[in-house]
C-alpha cells in the first residue's frame, strides 16, 4: 500500500517527518493530558505516513507536514476524550488481536459507559530478524461519533509485550 522511498528521498522525507512531528508534540505539551499528547504522537506519525504516498521531491516533502499536522490535530483530540476504560479496553483487545486474531480478522472493543468503540485487525506476520515477530495492522477508534484510522506494525518484545514501530 505503502511506495517504499529511495535514496535521499528517505532522509528527507524522515527530516520533515521528525519536525513535523516534533512541532506537533511542542504544541500538545502546552494543553492537554497524557491522552491528548499520546493520540497527537499516534496522529502525527499516521498522518507523516499518509502524507508521504504523495508527489515527490520537494511536493512529497511538503505533503508529508501537513499530513503530519493534520494527523497530530485530529489524534490530539481523540486522545483528549478517550478516558482509562477506553484504553484499557483498546490496549486488551489489541494485545489479544496481535497474540490471537487470524490475518484479516477484526477484533472490536466498546465501552458501554463512553460509547466509545474500536477495532483492530491484524494483517501480515513479519520476522525482520531472527526471533523478532512483528504483525502489521490496522485500528479504528470512534469517539463522539468521529473515527479515526490508523496502519502500523508491532512486534512483540521478549517480555511478550507488543511495541508500536
Amino acid at each position: 500500500m505503502f511506495q517504499t522511498l529511495r535514496g535521499n528521498s528517505v532522509k528527507q522525507t524522515l527530516k520533515a517527518a521528525t519536525a513535523a512531528a516534533l512541532v506537533a508534540v511542542t504544541l500538545a505539551g502546552c494543553s492537554g493530558g497524557e491522552n491528548q499528547q499520546a493520540g497527537t504522537i499516534i496522529g502525527a506519525l499516521a498522518g507523516g505516513l499518509a502524507g508521504a504516498q504523495f508527489g515527490r521531491g520537494t511536493g512529497q516533502l511538503a505533503a508529508v507536514g501537513v499530513g503530519t499536522l493534520l494527523g497530530a490535530a485530529i489524534g490530539g483530540e481523540v486522545g483528549r476524550s478517550m478516558d482509562a476504560t477506553d484504553r484499557r479496553l483498546m490496549a486488551q483487545t489489541t494485545e489479544h488481536a496481535l497474540n490471537e486474531t487470524p490475518r484479516n480478522t477484526t477484533a472490536q472493543w466498546r465501552n458501554p459507559d463512553s460509547g466509545h468503540y474500536g477495532t483492530i485487525t491484524p494483517l501480515n506476520r513479519t520476522e525482520p530478524r531472527p526471533g523478532v515477530y512483528c504483525r502489521e495492522y490496522q485500528q479504528t477508534v470512534t469517539v463522539g461519533g468521529e473515527t479515526q484510522q490508523a496502519y502500523g506494525t508491532a512486534c512483540r518484545q521478549p517480555d511478550g509485550q507488543w511495541k508500536i514501530q
